[in-house]
C-alpha cells in the first residue's frame, strides 16, 4: 500500500544471528545475534529459523534499539500440529515499566485455525489481548508481519491490511477523519518514549496456549521450525551509548522529522492516522476475524477500560 511507504524498506535493516552460511552472512551479520539456546537459531541458505524441541526453543534481538519506526517479519508459521507451541515477533523496552508491542502466534492441532494474539504493554502493564484468526494457512507460505510506532499509534499489520491500532488519545491531533472532536484524554495510556529493541522466540506454552492449555504439545512432531525470510526495522536508532531516559535521544527522535539518520518518515502526517482504506481493511479484519478481545471480556473487566469506551 502506498501509504505506508513500502518502497523505502528496500534498504531497511536486516536482522539476524550467528552464520553458518557464508551467504547468510553478508545479508543478515552484525545486525541482530542470539538471545537465547543459540544452537536452535539456525540458518538454511538465505533462511533463518527457530527451533524447539524437547532440549529448548529459542531466540534472537536485535543489537541495536530504536524509538518510533516500523519492525518487519516475513515469517512462515510451524506446520502441522504445532498445539502448545507459540512464535514471537514482538518490540520491548527494558525494565519493570518497560512498553512492549507483541505478535503472538498461537501453534493448533492439525487443520485448525492459526491464531495471532497481539498485546500491549504499557509502563509494565499488559492484559490487553487481542486475537484473530488468519485468513490464509500461515505454514504454507511467507506473510508480512509489522508493527508501526509513532508518537500518535501503534499499529499491528498483517500482509499490509492493519488488524488492530492503539491511539494516542492522550494528545490533541487536531481534526481527525475517525475522531472529529478528539481532546486531550490524560487518563488513557500511551506508550511513553523508551527505546526498544526487536525480538523473536519459539517456546513450549502448553499451559496456555491452545484452547486454554487443554490441548498439549506433541513432542513426537518435534522439532517445531518457525522460518524467517527476512526481518527489517526501520526507525530512529537510539545510540548505543545513551541511556534508557536519555532526554537528547528523546528530543532527536520525537521533535524532528529530520535526523543524521535521514527523513523520519513514520511520523510523517499520512502516519499518524489510517487512510480511509486502511480503516475499511481494519472493520473487515475485526467484522470477520477477531476471535478475542480485552476490551469486550466483562469476566476479567467488570469495569471496562478506560481506551475501550465508545467501542
Amino acid at each position: 500500500m502506498a501509504a505506508w511507504k513500502t518502497g523505502v524498506f528496500a534498504a531497511a535493516v536486516v536482522a539476524a544471528v550467528v552464520c553458518t552460511v557464508a551467504a547468510a552472512a553478508s545479508k543478515f551479520d552484525g545486525v541482530v545475534q542470539p538471545s537465547w539456546a543459540n544452537d536452535h537459531v539456525v540458518y538454511e541458505g538465505d533462511l533463518l529459523k527457530l527451533r524447539l524441541d524437547t532440549s529448548s526453543g529459542g531466540g534472537f534481538a536485535s543489537k541495536n534499539r530504536f524509538l518510533y519506526g516500523k519492525a518487519t517479519a516475513d515469517l512462515k508459521l510451524v506446520p502441522g500440529d504445532s498445539a502448545g507451541v507459540v512464535t514471537a515477533f514482538y518490540l520491548s523496552s527494558a525494565g519493570d515499566k518497560h512498553n512492549e508491542f507483541d505478535f503472538e502466534f498461537l501453534g493448533n492441532v492439525t487443520g485448525e485455525p492459526y491464531l495471532v494474539q497481539t498485546n500491549l504493554y504499557i509502563d509494565g502493564v499488559g492484559n490487553r489481548e487481542q486475537r484473530i484468526d488468519l485468513w490464509f494457512d500461515p505454514t504454507a507460505d511467507f506473510h508480512t508481519y509489522s508493527v508501526l510506532w509513532n508518537p500518535s499509534q501503534v499499529v499491528f499489520l498483517v500482509d499490509d491490511t492493519p488488524i488492530r491500532v492503539y491511539e494516542n488519545k492522550t494528545a490533541t491531533k487536531g481534526h481527525h477523519h475517525r475522531h472529529p472532536n478528539s481532546t486531550t484524554t490524560p487518563d488513557i495510556a500511551f506508550p511513553s518514549p523508551q527505546p526498544m529493541a526487536v525480538y523473536s522466540s519459539i517456546w513450549n506454552a502448553d499451559d496456555w496456549a491452545t484452547r486454554g492449555g487443554l490441548v498439549k504439545t506433541d513432542w513426537s512432531h518435534a522439532p517445531f521450525v518457525a522460518t524467517f525470510r527476512d526481518v527489517s526495522v526501520e526507525g530512529c536508532a537510539w545510540a548505543p551509548d545513551a541511556a534508557d531516559s536519555d532526554a537528547g535521544e528523546v528530543a532527536r527522535c520525537t521533535g524532528t522529522q529530520w535526523g543524521k539518520e535521514g527523513r523520519y518518515w513514520w511520523k510523517e502526517k499520512d502516519m499518524q492516522e489510517l487512510s480511509v482504506h486502511q480503516t475499511h481493511q481494519l472493520v473487515w479484519a475485526r467484522a470477520h476475524h477477531l476471535v478475542y478481545d480485552y476490551c469486550v471480556d466483562t469476566d476479567r473487566f467488570p469495569v471496562q477500560p478506560p481506551e475501550c469506551a465508545g467501542r
